[in-house]
């Protein structure tokens, strides 16, 4: 069991970059696959990145491609998130997800974090 915990979040404007970092505690961080989802007011929780356990497999979701980037650091329990060129529907609010088997869907994933808040002004 793992449970993450996600920080820098915060307001910037269209264009900014920031990163986001996943720390999770518990046991055998190395052989969870990692994910990011963010959920925007009124909306769903939708899947942006996902990194399996050796960080060989990345996915990202079409919206992010080429400007988000997911990666890991076993030996700190970390999982990070750089976000570029950040546009104002990249706002929401952001969670680390963990599970044993890596994945694109919501329920793939059973260890979640609080959140940490984007906001991205045009």
């Amino acid at each position: 069991q793992v449970s993450p915990v996600e920080s820098g979040g915060g307001l910037v404007q269209a264009g900014d970059s920031m990163r986001l970092t996943c720390v999770a505690s518990g046991h055998l961080f190395s052989t969870y696959a990692m994910a990011w989802f963010r959920q925007a007011p009124g909306k769903e929780r939708e899947f942006v990145a996902a990194i399996g356990w050796l960080a060989r497999n990345v996915d990202y979701d079409d919206s992010v491609k080429g400007r988000f980037i997911i990666s890991r650091d076993n030996d700190k329990n970390t999982v990070y998130l750089q976000m570029n060129s950040l546009k104002p529907e990249d706002t929401g609010v952001y969670y680390c997800g963990a599970e044993r088997i890596l994945g694109l869907q919501l329920y793939n994933y059973k260890y979640w974090g609080q959140g940490t808040q984007v906001t991205v002004s045009s």
